[in-house]
Formats: structure tokens, C-alpha cells, sequence
């Protein structure tokens, strides 16, 4: 594996942003993990393409990363490339007649969800307050215990690599809660949301509410990555844990939200160890206590 040659093969000669020895701490929510080997910035869909050929010629690691929400980084960080979507990634188109929104991989979910209440579309208020990218989003299903935005995606393209791009239809692919039947190996490009014609009033007081009870019930003045485990089928992972006496639990400088107990916040200067810790210790407890075998969704990079 050769970054170096990844590296001086890709700097200036592609529309990226190329970056050595990057600190993933500053684009992850958690604002922990050390540093990445190799940051690739993608502007277009042909820098995007001629990183990955060169990443495989150099036999170099790589992962895709949208706004690291829901990623914990190893303190030593990641000896391969991250890639991260951006420019012709981030933009978004407005359909009326069809009531559609598509949207680059690389956009903001946040931009998307506020554009669909500007241009009086409903469907998307149960997202608003999710961080990250619509890619990352689409990729795993995101939403509420009820709702997820895959129901929504029309179609998409992704690029899988070393073949080109696909497009799919939104009901060939299977969604659930906090899953889909895209692989893992596929970069989401684009997706189109079906939305329906709303009133922009109505729509912006529904999403007020939904914020202002996320912010009654979820720690979000301290960096983290949300809800760390999934909900088990008609459990609250979150009470789970509060029932095993761990509210509050502290390991370093990270805790188990006072507030919300699926919440492991970073109260300043915790590291991957310490998070790490703290979500053994409420799986463990769980597990003997309960015999519910919660699932993680914090996904871990460099571990």
C-alpha cells in the first residue's frame, strides 16, 4: 500500500481537495479520533471516479464519510484514504409538478429537509434535526421509530466501483429501520425524493415541534453521535439502559447522557477508548439484566 504515491498522484491533478495526516476529529460529530492517512475531497463525479481507480492501483484502504454523525474514530486513527462528497455532490433540484426533490449524496439532509418546507412540500418533516448527508441517510434508512426516508427515495444512482453507475428504482430496493438492501461497497450519487404539495405554514409549525421535542429529550448541546444502539421491537434502548442504573455514567471525558441514556456524549476531551468503554459497558448490562442483545449502530472506523 503506498498513500505517498496516492497522494502525489491525486494532488493537483484531480477537481479534490487532497489532504495528508488529516484530523478526522474535526469531521466527525464526536470531535474525537485521530488522524486519517489520506482525505480526499471529491468536487465532481470524475474526481470522485479517478480517486478510486487510483486508490486501487495503489492497493490504499478507503470509506466514504458524509458528516461523520454516526462514526467513532480510532485515537490512532485511519491508515487509509476518506472520502468525502462534495460540489456537484451537494446540489439539489426542485420539481413542483412532480413534487420531487433530487439531491446530490453530498448534500446536507438538513438543506434538503428545509428546501422541501420552502417549496411547500411535505414528507420530509420527520427528518428535520437529522445531521448528516442524504447519502449517509439513504444509505441506512434514517428517520424516527416510525418513519424512515426511504419510502421516499423515487430512484437513485450510485456509483459502485470499478463498474460505473447504476440507477435504481426506490421499490427495487428493500428498506427498514435503520437497514437497506443496498451493498455496502456502492457510493449513493444522487437521489430523488417523491414528495407531496403541502402548505409551507403548515409544514414549518409540524417541524418546530418535532425540534423543539428533540431538544426536550436528547443531549444535543454536547457533541456526539446520536443514538448509539437501535431500538430493539417495541423497546426503547434508551430505557433499557437507564433501568441498569447507568444514567450519568461516566468513563474519562465521555458519559452516558443524563438526559437520554442512548446517547454517549463527549463532555470535552474524551477519546475513542472512553465512548468504546461506555458502550460495552451498557451493552454488557443490558444483555445480564435483560437478555436483549442491543445492536450498535455507531459505526467504528480504525479500530
Amino acid at each position: 500500500m503506498s498513500v505517498s504515491n496516492a497522494y502525489m498522484t491525486l494532488s493537483g491533478a484531480v477537481d479534490a481537495d487532497v489532504l495528508r495526516d488529516e484530523p478526522l476529529s474535526r469531521r466527525t460529530s464526536y470531535r474525537i479520533g485521530g488522524p486519517a492517512a489520506l482525505v480526499v475531497v471529491a468536487h465532481s463525479y470524475g474526481a470522485l471516479q479517478r480517486t478510486l481507480e487510483v486508490l486501487a492501483q495503489e492497493g490504499v484502504e478507503w470509506v466514504l464519510l458524509g458528516k461523520g454523525s454516526n462514526v467513532l474514530v480510532s485515537d490512532k486513527g485511519y491508515d487509509g484514504c476518506v472520502v468525502l462528497l462534495d460540489g456537484e455532490f451537494s446540489r439539489m433540484t426542485v420539481c413542483a409538478e412532480e413534487a420531487t426533490i433530487t439531491a446530490g449524496g453530498g448534500a446536507q439532509l438538513a438543506r434538503v429537509v428545509n428546501q422541501a418546507m420552502k417549496s411547500g412540500l411535505s414528507g420530509l418533516e420527520f427528518c428535520v434535526g437529522i445531521p448528516g448527508t442524504l447519502g449517509g441517510a439513504v444509505s441506512m434508512d434514517a428517520g424516527t421509530r416510525r418513519e424512515w426516508i426511504g419510502p421516499r427515495v423515487r430512484d437513485l444512482v450510485v456509483l459502485r466501483p470499478g463498474e460505473g453507475m447504476h440507477r435504481y428504482a426506490g421499490g427495487e430496493i428493500e428498506w427498514g429501520y435503520r437497514r437497506t438492501s443496498l451493498p455496502t461497497s456502492e457510493i449513493i450519487l444522487e437521489a430523488t425524493l417523491e414528495l407531496e404539495p403541502g402548505d409551507p405554514a403548515v409544514i414549518t409549525r409540524d417541524m418546530e415541534e418535532r425540534l423543539r421535542r428533540r431538544r426536550e429529550a436528547q443531549p444535543l448541546s454536547k457533541p456526539s453521535c446520536g443514538s448509539v444502539f437501535r431500538n430493539p421491537p417495541e423497546r426503547s434502548a434508551g430505557l433499557l439502559i437507564q433501568s441498569c442504573g447507568l444514567s450519568g455514567a461516566e468513563q474519562g471525558a465521555a458519559q452516558i447522557s443524563p438526559e437520554h441514556a442512548n446517547f454517549i456524549v463527549n463532555r470535552g476531551g474524551a477519546t475513542a477508548a472512553d465512548v468504546v468503554a461506555l458502550i460495552r459497558r451498557a451493552h454488557d448490562a443490558v444483555l445480564e439484566r435483560h437478555g436483549v442483545d442491543l445492536a450498535c449502530e455507531v459505526k467504528l472506523l480504525g479500530f
